[in-house]
């Protein structure tokens, strides 16, 4: 398994580099220290994951990834973390990354990568007990207040569970091109920038 890692702390990438390449079926291909370095290092290695602090001076590895993820969909981004903050988790899931997991789970750090190489989803246990408050499909705001109808509704849910455009046509049996002009409409109805803000708020308002 080839892997990019991308820390601003040296020492901990550096470490991270000795911890992995302990593992003889791993490859780090390169090692970033900024979101600017993890896009650019993306491009000339196109590892297999990509593992991403998500504070760090400068561009954020949330930004980073939401910016690699829209060139190379395909992009398979865990997040390695000291923070649990819901918004991070939130805008993690919303762009498409494949885990998020905190760096107090060293012992994890492996098992992750594999499980996100072979095409799973990994979450930490502290994320995983928050899940089920994050991630609760049933909302209990009334979208019909401002305009919303039930479909749109439906394409949120999809947008918040970090779904591409691609994957909500094929769940609820559109065209990608009627999935783009619903999220334009939902957006321009609730006044949001772009997919990560619907899906924030999505979560804020269940």
């Amino acid at each position: 398994m080839r892997v990019l890692i991308v820390d601003d702390d040296t020492l901990v990438a550096l470490s991270l580099k000795t911890i992995l390449e302990y593992d003889k079926d791993m490859e780090v291909v390169a090692v970033g220290n900024s979101g600017e370095e993890a896009i650019q290092y993306y491009a000339d290695y196109k590892p297999d994951v990509l593992l991403m602090d998500i504070r760090m001076e400068g561009m954020t590895g949330l930004e980073a990834g939401e910016k690699i993820l829209i060139k190379y969909p395909e992009a398979k981004i865990l997040y390695l973390t000291t923070f649990m903050d819901d918004e991070y988790i939130v805008k993690a899931i919303a762009i498409g990354a494949k885990g998020y997991i905190l760096k107090q789970d060293f012992e994890g750090i492996v098992p992750a990568l594999e499980a996100v190489h072979s095409g799973q989803s990994v979450f930490g246990q502290d994320i995983v007990e928050k899940l089920p408050e994050l991630m609760s499909q049933k909302g209990k705001f009334d979208y019909s207040t401002l305009g919303i109808s039930e479909k749109e509704v439906e394409i949120i849910e999809e947008v918040a569970a970090g779904y591409s455009n691609k994957e909500i046509a094929e769940h609820l049996y559109l065209s990608e091109g009627t999935v783009r002009n619903y999220i334009s409409t939902i957006l321009e109805k609730l006044d949001l920038r772009d997919r990560t803000q619907l899906a924030i708020f999505y979560y804020k308002n269940k």
